[in-house]
């Protein structure tokens, strides 16, 4: 099916303006169970980023596909930057003073 609708202000066709583009590849982070000691990749779907208010109370969170375990691991600025990047869904943590 090839669509060739003509934008009025710009003359561009829908060819055009999506000409060269191509398909993204998913995002894929490397992770590692310390249960099972097993090594692997997971999408953005499969991981959990929860920031709190202090670093000790900031982690990520996964279930290791490869045995079950659930899996918390602390998450510095650096690793908070790549996992929101990535599209990780995200939980801010209030504290209840």
């Amino acid at each position: 099916m090839s669509e060739s609708v003509t934008s009025g202000a710009m003359g561009m066709t829908v060819e055009s303006a999506f000409a060269g583009m191509r398909s993204v590849s998913p995002v894929v982070f490397r992770a590692g169970c310390p249960d099972c000691r097993g090594r692997f990749e997971l999408t953005a779907g499969a991981l959990r980023l929860a920031i709190g208010a202090t670093s000790r109370t900031t982690f990520y969170s996964f279930t290791c596909p490869e045995c079950g375990a659930a899996v918390r691991k602390p998450a510095g600025e650096r690793i908070v930057e790549l996992l929101t990047d990535g599209g990780v869904r995200t939980l801010r943590l209030h504290s209840t003073l």
